[in-house]
């Protein structure tokens, strides 16, 4: 059978490895580090929403990505009565500490070199902060089978701002035979959306979608984006 799509743009975080478990670790090893204690799962559920909000800001053009990365450790001392001055610091500690761990959502690296092998274009497009990406890219082993890598750091904007993936289109990737595959609603299927490009929400946890996005495709498991793409 003969597919349409020829490129697949992949996000990072939550999508083709796990975020969460990488946010815990780094976030245990900073606080050993700057001696603030124990972070319990209270505590990071705290941080967690303090920065999906910061992120949100973000993605809605509300705020900078200095302001994401450093107010939200400010936040979220405060909360906790932690010293605030340390907050760049310790943001820096924290980006380092996040491309140090690297674990697979199913089996996303066996699955990216199978699309090598059968001749696909893969891409990354992350918002991710490009001090934790570019470590995570070579330490993962997604860098070097990428044929292309976009951190919107470098690019100057983010997904799921038009202006993201124009710069895409203007290294030649063609959006009618792309898909993008990611499990953010807001910035991977809404980027999607404002671009005409198509979707497939990875959506392991089954969350319901609240209506700002719509996914032209829907999976639990990557291993179901080659049948999806051979559908199409």
């Amino acid at each position: 059978m003969v597919t349409m799509i020829k490129n697949i743009l992949w996000d990072i975080d939550g999508t083709l490895l796990n975020f969460k478990i990488a946010e815990r670790k780094a976030i245990d090893y900073c606080f050993e580090k700057f001696g603030l204690g124990i972070c319990d799962d209270e505590m990071l559920k705290d941080y967690s929403r303090i920065n999906h909000k910061y992120w949100g800001d973000l993605e809605k053009g509300l705020c900078t990505r200095e302001e994401v990365l450093i107010n939200r450790f400010h936040d979220f001392f405060s909360l906790y009565g932690f010293d605030t001055s340390i907050c760049e610091d310790f943001n820096r500690e924290y980006q380092l500490a996040l491309g140090e761990t690297c674990v697979y959502c199913d089996d996303s690296l066996e699955i990216v070199k199978k699309f090598k092998e059968d001749g696909y274009k893969q891409y990354v497009i992350t918002n991710g902060s490009k001090l934790a990406q570019d470590k995570k890219l070579v330490k993962s082993g997604f860098g070097k089978l990428m044929d292309g890598i976009y951190i919107s750091e470098n690019l100057g904007y983010e997904k799921p701002s038009i202006k993201f993936f124009e710069v895409l289109n203007n290294d030649g990737i063609n959006f009618n035979d792309s898909i993008i595959i990611g499990d953010s609603l807001t910035s991977d299927i809404k980027g999607g959306n404002n671009a005409g490009i198509l979707t497939c929400w990875y959506n392991p946890n089954h969350m319901l979608n609240n209506g700002e996005a719509t996914a032209n495709y829907e999976i639990d498991n990557l291993s179901d984006v080659e049948k999806i793409i051979m559908s199409i």
